[in-house]
């Protein structure tokens, strides 16, 4: 090993789904929409001749049409290149004392490689047996901040607002991050909280519930204060974070409520479907206010699951990790693709 090599910092990275490049692969492995983004992306007619100059750094016209339609100022939206983009700032410049963040031993799996690649403390805490939060491990507990999504991921299962805010109100010296990629297929916001508690940070994503996984946007709404400071790192380490056409395609993606909320209703429809017919099968199924459910088959493994649906050319998620193995996560496509699926699973089972 050359000496250089002693310099350099190692991380266990995150791992994403598989994106196969055959499009007749029945893709359900990485929680996209399987429906097209709003009609008026195809019907903008892009201005390449903008592309020749940098962006505007505050991007304030997606930034103002956000503020808008969450019926917020200006100061208290916040944008990046997804939410993955947004919440590793915020890892940046929230979690930076000595103390411990918290969040569940079972969630997303990226915020433990943020906490170890920014040398963060951390300490997980383990869901009950039912694969619920626990409120309380976070009441009492001194910390340097906490994050979990709602609903939880790769669970599915959402918390209510009260809950939130009881986490929030007795953690008034940290900043808490609510991670909303999915509270659009049912769940209800913790938005609303943001007037109350200048340390809650809510962040959302257009890669789910607005079709956009293609164009990377996300947001956060917090108190200006909180906007201010993630603006300040933000501009400190890449001005120019959005490009012009996700500035502009986002604005026009927001303002279609109609369409979205048409997408949206068929998802939760087609989970709700899929869910019986899995639980008809024998799965179990965990409640899920999600765009993807989380089961568990009782007759084979999951891994022989998914191992199988992937020869047949359908993609599952399955973790190979502690008390989720026997779990497969199935993000919810068209209901022609859950049907095929629900054959496909009668026929092995």
């Amino acid at each position: 090993m050359g000496s250089w090599e002693e310099n350099i910092r190692r991380v266990e990275p995150y791992v994403p789904g598989e994106q196969p490049s055959d499009k007749n692969i029945i893709k359900l492995n990485t929680n996209e929409n399987p429906y097209g983004p709003s009609p008026r992306v195809k019907a903008i007619n892009l201005d390449t001749d903008l592309l020749k100059k940098y962006p505007d750094p505050k991007a304030e016209l997606l930034v103002s049409t956000l503020a808008a339609y969450h019926g917020l100022d200006e100061s208290q939206v916040f944008v990046g290149v997804g939410s993955d983009d947004v919440i590793a700032m915020s890892f940046m410049t929230f979690f930076n004392s000595k103390k411990p963040i918290l969040f569940p031993d079972i969630t997303y799996s990226f915020y433990d490689v943020w906490a170890d690649m920014l040398r963060i403390p951390y300490e997980k805490q383990p869901l009950d047996d039912n694969f619920n939060i626990v409120k309380e491990d976070y009441l009492n507990k001194e910390n340097g901040g906490i994050i979990f999504p709602n609903p939880n991921a790769p669970t599915g299962i959402l918390v209510d607002l009260a809950f939130i805010e009881d986490i929030v109100k007795a953690n008034p010296d940290s900043v808490v991050i609510i991670d909303e990629a999915y509270i659009d297929f049912g769940g209800e916001s913790a938005l609303p909280l943001i007037d109350k508690y200048e340390n809650l940070l809510v962040v959302r994503t257009f890669s789910k519930s607005r079709s956009m996984a293609g164009l990377r946007i996300g947001y956060a709404m917090g108190s200006p204060k909180l906007i201010k400071y993630l603006n300040d790192v933000k501009y400190s380490f890449n001005s120019y974070t959005m490009n012009m056409p996700s500035i502009i395609l986002g604005s026009e993606v927001i303002a279609d409520d109609e369409y979205f909320r048409e997408c949206t209703g068929k998802i939760i429809e087609t989970r709700e479907w899929f869910s019986d017919k899995l639980k008809t099968l024998g799965f179990k199924v965990l409640p899920s206010k999600a765009n993807f459910v989380f089961a568990s088959p009782d007759k084979v493994s999951a891994e022989e699951v998914f191992k199988t649906a992937r020869e047949n050319g359908i993609y599952f998620r399955f973790f190979n990790a502690p008390r989720i193995s026997s779990f497969l996560r199935i993000t919810i496509g068209t209901r022609e693709e859950m049907e095929k699926v629900v054959s496909f699973l009668e026929g092995i089972l």
